[in-house]
């Protein structure tokens, strides 16, 4: 499942916006939706091949339900659904609630501001749950590029937090969710870390 926002000006990468502009913040994000999008439709076939069906759900914010589906029909993913309203904690919940009540086994949540992103990556968290119960990609910012967890564990900690609220949007994010993990008493499995894309600084390694 990807995460990610509309790609419009003035409704996405408010952060890289406030550095070049609020269209040239849009047009980044059109790109690295696009990427996203691709590396998850390139996995998924890689997936099938191996026997390992993976459905490519798009979870969006910012666009109104007809203009969702509208839009959706010319992405290459199985579902688009809403994200909803409220924390990126709350937003996480959601979309491991319905996959709870789809009956979903294995649930890989990404970003759509990863320019490094693979099928690879991708393909390595579905097999790390295989035998691991989470599974985290820890960002260079201090927080996670990936999660892959069961959802009929759902383990709320891992978004309201074990002793204090996740501190969502800062470099403790990572820190507080591993504590939330051992909470839960899972046991993460570490991908590599990744760098997101969020402000103008981030564009240089970006070639």
């Amino acid at each position: 499942m990807l995460l990610g926002r509309w790609p419009a000006p003035s409704r996405c990468k408010r952060r890289l916006a406030a550095s070049v502009g609020p269209w040239r913040a849009a047009a980044v994000q059109r790109r690295l939706l696009w990427h996203g999008l691709c590396a998850a439709h390139q996995a998924s076939r890689e997936g099938r091949r191996e026997g390992q069906p993976i459905e490519v759900v798009f979870a969006l914010a910012g666009l109104a339900p007809r203009a969702t589906r509208r839009w959706a029909s010319r992405l290459p993913v199985d579902r688009v659904v809403n994200q909803g309203g409220g924390s990126l904690g709350v937003r996480l919940q959601r979309q491991v609630r319905r996959a709870a009540r789809d009956g979903i086994d294995h649930l890989v949540m990404v970003g759509t501001d990863l320019p490094h992103l693979c099928s690879a990556d991708l393909l390595a968290a579905f097999g790390a749950l295989q035998h691991s119960a989470l599974v985290l990609g820890p960002a260079s910012d201090g927080g996670y590029w990936l999660m892959g967890l069961s959802p009929q564990r759902q383990a709320p900690r891992l978004f309201a937090g074990a002793h204090r609220p996740i501190p969502w949007g800062t470099d403790q994010v990572f820190v507080s969710t591993l504590e939330a993990a051992a909470a839960e008493e899972l046991e993460p499995f570490l991908l590599p870390q990744r760098s997101d894309l969020d402000r103008v600084g981030d564009l240089l390694a970006w070639r």
